[in-house]
């Protein structure tokens, strides 16, 4: 199963650059999650103040440039696991907290090709 894991770090514990050791500690992490094919891909994201909100709402369209939410909202990275189960991503997730500290983890399971033109169908049928 895949899933995508987003990183919302804790404000007030994340001041400044991260530190050497912590650099090496989270550079290991994702190296050896590679090597073992449970990590298919990871990112940060930059900063808010770069991000832009389009919403659509009755036909009409809103752009909002960053910030546009709280900063305990704010993602910071994500990740694409390949992993058995709900609870392997769940410690996998713990595995990452531990390095990166404070703050939370949202898992949700990606949908498989079939479910993606499943839903697709069922939302073409009910126009």
């Amino acid at each position: 199963m895949q899933f995508i894991s987003f990183y919302t770090p804790n404000p007030s514990a994340h001041q400044g650059p991260p530190s050497k050791e912590y650099m090496e500690q989270m550079n290991k992490l994702i190296e050896e999650s590679m090597k073992s094919g449970e990590l298919v891909a990871t990112g940060g994201l930059t900063p808010i103040q770069q991000g832009v909100r389009i919403v659509q709402a009755s036909g009409k369209v809103t752009i909002t440039d960053g910030p546009y939410i709280e900063s305990t909202e704010i993602i910071g990275g994500f990740a694409i696991l390949e992993l058995p189960s709900k609870e392997a991503a769940i410690e996998s997730s713990k595995r990452f907290l531990k390095i990166a500290g404070d703050g939370q983890v949202t898992i949700r399971p990606l949908m498989t090709e079939a479910e993606t033109c499943t839903n697709a169908e069922e939302l073409i049928g009910s126009r």
